[in-house]
């Protein structure tokens, strides 16, 4: 479809959202879109957002963009990317190879999760050093030395670890959808599936079911597994901070530690030689009594003087330049890229490329500034 089409039809997430809603079947639409408890963390994040403001600046004459940003050494052709979503490939087929290579083409990063239907070895070839790995902790440190290797033989640049998840979260909206992991296809999770036939399809192609394929990889090596659970859970740790520093000793590349928002925090990592602290709640997937990302921006940007990263709850372009001008240096999304390849399939991570170029771009020259991070110290937050 030309762009110009897509556009017209989509000319914002939301519009990507609601299509791929019809597209996805229910219980995996409930595995994307839901969070923990009453969602209140889930709201919060938006209107946390909504209250960073910022006053017009007028007469600039015409303005030249730039969206480029680098990011510990590494120049993006903006500053957004692709979040790690665990079991990307059951909300969308071959969604890990599909956004990798999108990634790539619109020169930004994408990370693949520990908990991804794709091994990064499937992944890494559509990537062309542009991916970085994110770590749920495994326990058993043979386990943990062998996906690092694996993930940098296979050529990844940076390791995630995230330490917002020390205990499952009960993801209520998501039970009650019928959803277990990995999948049981029972009558009420075919009749869903029945409703959306290219969903069927394009997985029915693709041979089985979608599974944690590096998950299963070590399954085997462990025991005592519940039937409640899957290998995921036993093979994680809640890590400590001795757990970061054997990861920042074993791991010769780029370091990230996502899902902290205290800043009191910061200085330690800092001196313990994380490359960036990536604030995120999850998207309120976790916690439902968190603090929203963007809240917490300001007092860890004054704590730390190594770049911020930030997610959860941006929902375009104005999200982004709200969450810069508050202190992070990059942003990243993830749900959003996959109601994108619900939507439209491989046109879709394209599209929101152009969607979110476009927003920042329009909201700069209300703004008057060439580059992002012109607006650093611009925002001001409304109390209500």
């Amino acid at each position: 479809m030309p762009a110009m089409d897509l556009h017209a039809r989509y000319p914002a997430i939301s519009d990507l959202k609601a299509r791929a809603r019809r597209r996805i079947p229910k219980f995996v639409w409930e595995y994307l879109d839901s969070a923990t408890g009453k969602e209140a963390t889930l709201q919060r994040n938006r209107d946390a957002l909504d209250r960073v403001l910022f006053t017009p600046s007028v007469l600039h004459g015409e303005i030249s963009y730039d969206l480029s940003t680098t990011l510990c050494g590494q120049t993006y052709s903006a500053p957004f990317g692709i979040s790690p979503v665990g079991m990307s490939g059951l909300i969308w087929p071959d969604a890990e190879r599909k956004l990798a290579r999108a990634a790539t083409n619109a020169k930004i990063p994408y990370s693949i999760s520990t908990v991804a239907t794709r091994t990064p070895e499937e992944v890494a070839p559509r990537l062309d050093g542009n991916g970085w790995f994110q770590m749920y902790p495994p326990r058993d440190e043979g386990i943990r030395s062998d996906m690092l290797k694996r993930a940098k033989d296979a050529g990844f640049s940076t390791l995630i670890l995230t330490v917002d998840v020390p205990v499952p979260s009960r993801r209520e909206r998501q039970v009650r959808s019928g959803l277990t992991t990995p999948p049981k296809l029972t009558p009420r999770l075919l009749a869903q599936i029945a409703m959306c036939p290219t969903w069927a399809m394009k997985t029915s192609a693709m041979g089985a079911m979608p599974r944690m394929k590096l998950i299963d990889d070590y399954a085997g090596k462990v025991t005592g597994l519940s039937s409640t659970q899957h290998a995921g859970y036993l093979l994680r740790t809640s890590p400590d901070w001795d757990y970061v520093t054997w990861l920042r000793d074993a791991w010769d590349g780029t370091f990230f530690v996502k899902g902290v928002l205290n800043a009191e925090d910061a200085p330690r990592l800092e001196a313990m030689g994380v490359d960036a602290i990536w604030l995120s709640n999850h998207a309120g997937r976790q916690f439902d009594a968190s603090p929203a990302p963007i809240e917490a921006l300001p007092a860890m940007r004054e704590a730390t003087k190594v770049p911020l990263i930030m997610d959860s709850g941006v929902e375009g372009g104005l999200d982004i330049l709200r969450a810069i001008a508050l202190g992070a240096d990059f942003v990243m999304l993830g749900r959003a890229w996959h109601y994108a390849l619900g939507a439209l399939d491989t046109d879709g991570p394209p599209h929101m490329v152009d969607i979110l170029r476009k927003d920042m771009e329009a909201n700069m020259g209300q703004l008057g500034v060439t580059r992002p991070a012109e607006l650093r110290g611009k925002a001001f937050v409304s109390p209500v």
